[in-house]
C-alpha cells in the first residue's frame, strides 16, 4: 500500500493583517512506502501536523490530491472516506485521546466496533496488541489511571487494531521521558519492519536514528535530508 501527495498544499485565511491567507503547507509531492519508517522533523508551527492530517483524510488540501494506491481519497464522499480511513489508515494523534469511560481494552477495540459486531477474534487480537506494546496488565484500567507513556502505547495499539497499511503518528513521544520515548520509537520501527508504511512527525531528535527516510518541515516547506 502506497500513500502519495501530489501537488498538495493547505492555506488558511487570516481575519486580520496584510495578505488574506497564508500557506501552512506549501505545494508538495510526497510518497510513503510500505515497510518504511519516514520521519518528518520540524519546530512547532512548521506545518507538520497539517501535513499529516491531510494525508490521513482528516483535512482536505487546498490544492492537489492524496492518493491511496490508485484512489483519490478526497474524491470520495464522507461516509466512504470514513470507512476507508478506518480500514486502511491508523492515526496516532497528539495528546491523550482515549475515551475516559472505556477501559484500555475497550478503547483498543473501538475502531473495529465502529462498523462491526463484537468478535472473539478481535478480543484476542486486542489483548495481543496491548501485550505487544507492554500494557497487558492494564487492560481493565481506565485512561486516567495510566501514565503518559502508557496512554501513548494504548494509542499505538488502537491504531494497529485494524492492521492498517498506513500508520501516521503525530508527535507520539511528546512530553515522554527518554525510556518511554525509546519504547514508542521502537514500536513504530517494528510496525514498519512488519510491512506497514509509517510516518512520524516529531521534534524529537532521536527519531532520526530510527528513520528509513528523513525530512525537515520549515515554514510549510518539506525538504528531504536522507
Amino acid at each position: 500500500m502506497i500513500l502519495k501527495a501530489e501537488g498538495m498544499s493547505r492555506r488558511f485565511f487570516r481575519k486580520n493583517g496584510g495578505a488574506n491567507f497564508f500557506y501552512a503547507v506549501q505545494k508538495t509531492d510526497f510518497t510513503l512506502e510500505a515497510g518504511k519508517l519516514c520521519v518528518i522533523m520540524g519546530r512547532s508551527g512548521s506545518g507538520k501536523s497539517t501535513f499529516l492530517n491531510m494525508l490521513a483524510g482528516l483535512l482536505e488540501p487546498s490544492e492537489g490530491r492524496v492518493m491511496l494506491d490508485n484512489t483519490d481519497i478526497y474524491a470520495m464522499d464522507d461516509k466512504s472516506l470514513s470507512r476507508m480511513r478506518n480500514k486502511n489508515i491508523g492515526v496516532i494523534p497528539q495528546g491523550q485521546t482515549a475515551l475516559s469511560s472505556l477501559t484500555v481494552l475497550e478503547n483498543v477495540k473501538l475502531p473495529y466496533l465502529l462498523y462491526n459486531k463484537p468478535s472473539e477474534k478481535i478480543d484476542k487480537y486486542a489483548a495481543e496488541l496491548i501485550e505487544t506494546v507492554g500494557i497487558s496488565t492494564l487492560g481493565n484500567s481506565y485512561p486516567n489511571e495510566l501514565s503518559g507513556g502508557e496512554n501513548r502505547r494504548l494509542a499505538i495499539a488502537r491504531a494497529l487494531l485494524m492492521q492498517p497499511g498506513i500508520l501516521l503518528a503525530d508527535e507520539p513521544t511528546g512530553d515522554l521521558d527518554d525510556e518511554n520515548t525509546k519504547k514508542v520509537l521502537e514500536l513504530l520501527k517494528n510496525a514498519a519492519q512488519n510491512g506497514t508504511a509509517v510516518l512520524l512527525v516529531t521534534h524529537e531528535n532521536d527519531a532520526a536514528n530510527f528513520a528509513d527516510s528523513l525530512y525537515k518541515m520549515d515554514g510549510g516547506v518539506l525538504s528531504q535530508i536522507k
